[in-house]
């Protein structure tokens, strides 16, 4: 299965992009997976934009998230929510329908319980709105890894808990 990992943060290279590369190599063996850590390049969404045209960087997204057999989103929370940059390309895509059937496990990766559940409600609402199929979720948090060097390991339980998500998500 083809999978397209998007990274939340407003930050390049954040630990949400660290995450999900190290998602990645745990999903390897099996399935191919594509880290996404553009979206906070992407032009504020308004809809006089969309009457425009899409911008040539959001279409390209676009047709990734199409072509994916299922999405992972790993989000930070900002101010009890999601960062502005995923919202904006939510917005990009509800008009279009890019999530609507689509396979979504949602991921908040903060530093510790119990922050990301107002970004995990934030962003289920959005991809309820949009009619993804959110198969589960999972709240993180970087006491559950070791990160080292910009590179992310996973404990024991972490990593079975990863794996069965994963499981739901790709069957």
């Amino acid at each position: 299965m083809t999978i397209l990992g998007i990274s939340g943060s407003a930050s390049p290279n954040s630990s949400n992009f660290y995450l999900l590369k190290a998602i990645q190599q745990l999903l390897a063996k099996n399935h191919q997976m594509e880290v996404y850590d553009d979206i906070h390049l992407f032009d504020l969404f308004t809809p006089q934009k969309l009457e425009k045209g899409i911008p040539d960087k959001i279409q390209l997204f676009k047709e990734k998230l199409v072509k994916a057999d299922a999405v992972i989103i790993s989000t930070p929370e900002y101010t009890h929510n999601i960062p502005a940059v995923l919202k904006n390309m939510i917005e990009w895509c509800t008009h279009s329908g890019e999530f609507s059937e689509t396979r979504i496990l949602p991921i908040t990766f903060t530093p510790n319980e119990p922050r990301g559940e107002y970004a995990m409600q934030s962003l289920l609402g959005s991809l309820q709105t949009m009619k993804a199929k959110v198969v589960t979720q999972l709240p993180l948090y970087k006491t559950d890894v070791k990160i080292e060097d910009q590179q992310i390991s996973f404990k024991q339980e972490t990593r079975e808990i990863l794996e069965e998500a994963c499981k739901i998500l790709l069957t």
